[in-house]
C-alpha cells in the first residue's frame, strides 16, 4: 500500500513540473511572440516620390498594423541617416537596421546583384518573379546578400522606365558620343560601349547635376516619376523603350543578426507585406503613365521611339557586355548561367501562350 502511494505521489509530482514547465514554455512564446521592435529604415528615395517613395511608406504602415504594433519601421529620407549610395555598408555593419532600395545600387561591390533588379532586355515581371521564385533566383540572392550580413526582400516592382531625357534629339549613335549621361546599372555599360561617359546618381542629385552642366543628359524612371522630378524643364526629348530596364525590382534590407532576432511570426509578416506591396507597387505603376505622358506633353516634351536600327544597336552591344561582364566574376557568371537557362527554357511557353 506505502509503494502504491510513493508511486501515486511520484506521478503527481512529475505531471506538476511538466504542467509547470508547460506553463512556463508557453509564457516565453507568448513574450517572445509579442516582443515589439522598432526598425530604422534608411531610404533611398523620398518618401514624396510616387512609387519608390510611396511605396516604402505603405510598407512601414501596413507592417505596423498587420504585426498590432510589434514591427515599428521608420522611414528615414535619404540623408538623415547615411547617404543613399551607403545604405548597403550601413545595414550591413547593423550601424543602420534597414534599407530602402535597389540591388543595383550596389554594383560596384557585387556586380551579381543587378540581375535582382533589372539588366538590358530583360523579362517583365512576372517572368521575372518565376524566375525568383521557381527558378533558383531568389536561392541565391538570399546566399549573396547573406555573405554581407544582410537579409534582402523584392517589395517592389515597377513596370518598363522611360529611355532617357536629352537636350538634343539622338538619331544615330554619333549623336551619343561624348554625352556625359547619368545611367544605372548595366544599362550604362551599353552606353559606354557607344561612347557615352556614364556616371551613377541617386534621385534627388539629378535635376541640379542636369541644371548645372555636371552631365548633359539622364535616364531615372517611368514618366510619372520623371515628371515629379521636373526633367522636362531642362530636357525635353524623352526616349522610349526603356530597353535597359524593362522591368524593375526594389528592395527591403535587413541586417542579418537583426532579421534572425526576430520571431517566425515577424518574419512572416514583414515577407506577407512586401508580397503585396510587390503587386501594388506594380499594379499603380502601370495605372498612372498614361496621365503623365499627356502632362510631359501639354509641357512640350517631344516623345520618341527608338528607330529599329538603334534598338538593333543596343541590344548588340548588351550582348558583348554581358559576356565580357561574366568573364570578369564568377558571381556574375553564377547569376547569368541561372537567367539565360531559366530564359531560354521560358521562351517555349512564353512563344506558345503569349500575343507579342
Amino acid at each position: 500500500m506505502n509503494f502504491i502511494k510513493l508511486t501515486l505521489i511520484f506521478t503527481l509530482s512529475i505531471l506538476f513540473v511538466s504542467c509547470n514547465n508547460q506553463d512556463e514554455d508557453k509564457t516565453k512564446n507568448i513574450s517572445k511572440s509579442s516582443k515589439k521592435i522598432n526598425i530604422k529604415m534608411a531610404a533611398a528615395f523620398p518618401s514624396s516620390l510616387i512609387i519608390l517613395g510611396e511605396t516604402g511608406i505603405k510598407l512601414s504602415k501596413t507592417i505596423n498594423n498587420i504585426s498590432g504594433g510589434n514591427i515599428n519601421i521608420k522611414y528615414f529620407e535619404p540623408g538623415a541617416l547615411v547617404p543613399a549610395m551607403e545604405i548597403f555598408d550601413a545595414v550591413s555593419s547593423g550601424s543602420v537596421d534597414a534599407g530602402w532600395a535597389s540591388p543595383a545600387f550596389w554594383a560596384g561591390k557585387i556586380p551579381a546583384l543587378q540581375f535582382f533588379t533589372t539588366f538590358p532586355f530583360g523579362p517583365n515581371p512576372s517572368e521575372y518573379i518565376a524566375w525568383l521564385r521557381y527558378g533558383g533566383g531568389n536561392d541565391i540572392f538570399k546566399e549573396i546578400y547573406h555573405a554581407h550580413n544582410i537579409h534582402s526582400i523584392h517589395c517592389m516592382a515597377t513596370s518598363p522606365e522611360g529611355s532617357g531625357w536629352f537636350r538634343e534629339e539622338i538619331n544615330s549613335v554619333e549623336d551619343l558620343k561624348g554625352l556625359k549621361m547619368r545611367f544605372l546599372g548595366l544599362g550604362a555599360k551599353v552606353m559606354e560601349k557607344l561612347g557615352v561617359s556614364t556616371q551613377l546618381m541617386a534621385g534627388g542629385d539629378i535635376y541640379a547635376a542636369l541644371e548645372l552642366g555636371t552631365i548633359d543628359a539622364t535616364e531615372y524612371g517611368m514618366p510619372a516619376m520623371d515628371l515629379e522630378l521636373g526633367f522636362h524643364a531642362i530636357a525635353d526629348n524623352y526616349y522610349f523603350p526603356g530597353w535597359h530596364q524593362p522591368a524593375s525590382l526594389g528592395e527591403l534590407m535587413i541586417n542579418l543578426d537583426l532579421w534572425n532576432s526576430l520571431t517566425l511570426t515577424q518574419q512572416g509578416q514583414i515577407e506577407v507585406t512586401c508580397a503585396e506591396t510587390f503587386l501594388d507597387s506594380l499594379a499603380k505603376s502601370e495605372a498612372v503613365q498614361v496621365q503623365a505622358i499627356n502632362k510631359l506633353k501639354e509641357f512640350g516634351v517631344k516623345i520618341h521611339k527608338w528607330s529599329p536600327e538603334m534598338m538593333a544597336l543596343f541590344n548588340e552591344n548588351w550582348a558583348i557586355v554581358v559576356e565580357e561582364e561574366a568573364s570578369k566574376n564568377a558571381e556574375f557568371q553564377r547569376v547569368w548561367s541561372s537567367l539565360k537557362s531559366f530564359r531560354e527554357n521560358y521562351a517555349i511557353w512564353h512563344n506558345l501562350g503569349y500575343v507579342d
